[in-house]
C-alpha cells in the first residue's frame, strides 16, 4: 500500500471511547461505595484505553517505517550517513532554536489577555513541553507545558490550554500555506494534492469557528446558556472553565494581535525550514525554496496521525513523499537525510526540555494525578 494511501486512511486518528458510569449494586445499595466506584471504574477504563493507544501508536509507526525502508539498499543507505557532513547540523541546529524562541513570543502575544509574561519566562515551558511530546504519548506535551505555566505563574490551565489549541490551528495554517507558496512553483503530483485538501479541511473551519467564537457576543451568549443546562453540581466550575476557554481565545478579538500572531507563525516555521535546507546540504542537496517548504509542511502534517512518541514512521514518509516521490531525489539518500533531520529535531530539543524539566522541578505524576483529579470532578 502506498505511503499516500496510509497517509489518507489514517490521518483522522484514533478516537477514545467514553467510560460508562458504574452501575448502583441495588436500589437501596450503599451510595457513598457507589459513588467512590465510578471514579475508579473511570481511571481503570481510561487507562486501558491510554494502553491501547500506545499499542495502536507503535504498529502505526511500524507500518509506516516499513513503508519507508521498503527497497531500501541498506549498504548505500549506510554509506549516505557515513558521508554526510554533519558540520551543517550546528547552524541548522541554531536557527531551528532561533525559531523556537519566536514560538515562545508568539505564546506570550497568545497570553497576554490572560496574563503578561515575556518570551524568556515561557522558553522554558515551549523546551519542556516539546520534550514531553517527544518522549510521551497523545502530545502529551501541551498538557504538561499548561501544568508548567499554570504551577510557575498562576495561570488557568483551561486558558493556556486555549491558546496551546490556537497554536496548533496557526502551525496548520502555516503549513498549508506553505504547500500553496510552493505549488506556484512546482507541480503537486496526486498524493500531495490530497494533503494539501485534508489539511484545508481540518484547519480552515476551525480556525474560522474559533474566531467567530472569539469576535461574536451571540456565540459567547449561546455557549453560557447551554451551561447552565448542566447539572447545578458541576455548573459553577463549567462556567469557571468557559470563562478561562474564552479568555484564551480573546487575542483574536484584535485584528492586530491575530496579524502579529500569524506573522510570528510563518517567521517561527521559516527557521525550521532554513534547519530543514541546512541538513540536506550535509547530503549535497541544494533542494529549491519551494521543495524545502513543501517537505517541511508534509512532514509536519504527517506527525498529525497517531504513532509513537516522536513521530517515528509518520516524520519519514514525510519527507519521501516529497523528496523521492516528486522532487526525484534517489530514496536512499532521501532516508538517510530524514533520519539525520528527524534526529537533529529531536534529539538537542529533549535534551534542553529535560535540563529545564530538572530546573522546574517538575513530577510527571503529579501532573497525572492533578489530570485525573480534575477528570473526577468533572
Amino acid at each position: 500500500m502506498p505511503i499516500q494511501g496510509v497517509l489518507a486512511v489514517l490521518v483522522s486518528g484514533a478516537r477514545e471511547g467514553k467510560a460508562s458510569p458504574a452501575p448502583l449494586s441495588s436500589a437501596i445499595g450503599d451510595r457513598e461505595g457507589c459513588y467512590t466506584a465510578g471514579p475508579a471504574r473511570r481511571r481503570r477504563e481510561s487507562k486501558g484505553a491510554s494502553v491501547r493507544r500506545v499499542v495502536l501508536g507503535i504498529i502505526v509507526s511500524l507500518v509506516f517505517l516499513g513503508l519507508a525502508l521498503r527497497g531500501q539498499d541498506f549498504p548505500a543507505l549506510g554509506a549516505a550517513l557515513r558521508a554526510a557532513d554533519y558540520w551543517w547540523l550546528l547552524p541548522a541546529i541554531a536557527v531551528y532554536f532561533c525559531g523556537v524562541v519566536v514560538r515562545a513570543l508568539r505564546w506570550a502575544t497568545l497570553l497576554a489577555p490572560v496574563r503578561r509574561l515575556t518570551w524568556r519566562q515561557l522558553f522554558p515551558a515551549v523546551a519542556v513541553g516539546y520534550m514531553a511530546n517527544n518522549v510521551l504519548p497523545f502530545r502529551t506535551g501541551e498538557v504538561v507545558r499548561a501544568y508548567a505555566v499554570s504551577r510557575q505563574f498562576g495561570v488557568s490551565k483551561t486558558a493556556t490550554l486555549a491558546t496551546i489549541v490556537l497554536e496548533r490551528l496557526l502551525d496548520g495554517l502555516t503549513m498549508l500555506a506553505f504547500i500553496l507558496v510552493a505549488a506556484s512553483a512546482v507541480a503537486l503530483n496526486s498524493a500531495l494534492r490530497h494533503v494539501a485538501i485534508v489539511a484545508a479541511a481540518i484547519f480552515v473551519p476551525a480556525f474560522g469557528l474559533l474566531v467567530l467564537s472569539a469576535r461574536s457576543g451571540r456565540v459567547v451568549r449561546f455557549v453560557y446558556w447551554i451551561v447552565r443546562l448542566v447539572p447545578r453540581g458541576v455548573r459553577q466550575r463549567a462556567e469557571r472553565s468557559v470563562e478561562s476557554g474564552f479568555q484564551g481565545v480573546a487575542v483574536f478579538r484584535s485584528s492586530a494581535a491575530l496579524g502579529r500572531v500569524a506573522g510570528l507563525s510563518v517567521l517561527a516555521w521559516l527557521a525550521e525550514a532554513a534547519m530543514y535546507a541546512a541538513v540536506a546540504r550535509a547530503f549535497g542537496l541544494e533542494l529549491s525554496a519551494a521543495i524545502v517548504l513543501l517537505t517541511t509542511a508534509v512532514a509536519n502534517l504527517a506527525t498529525l496521525i497517531p504513532s509513537s512518541p516522536g513521530y517515528l514512521g509518520p516524520f519519514e514518509a514525510g519527507v519521501l513523499l516529497v523528496l523521492a516521490g516528486l522532487a526525484g531525489v534517489p530514496r536512499t539518500i532521501a532516508f538517510s537525510y530524514a533520519i539525520v533531520l528527524h534526529a537533529a529535531l529531536y534529539f538537542p530539543i529533549t535534551l534542553v526540555g529535560l535540563l529545564y524539566w530538572s530546573k522546574l522541578q517538575l513530577d510527571w505524576v503529579a501532573i497525572r494525578r492533578a489530570e485525573s483529579e480534575e477528570a473526577v470532578r468533572l
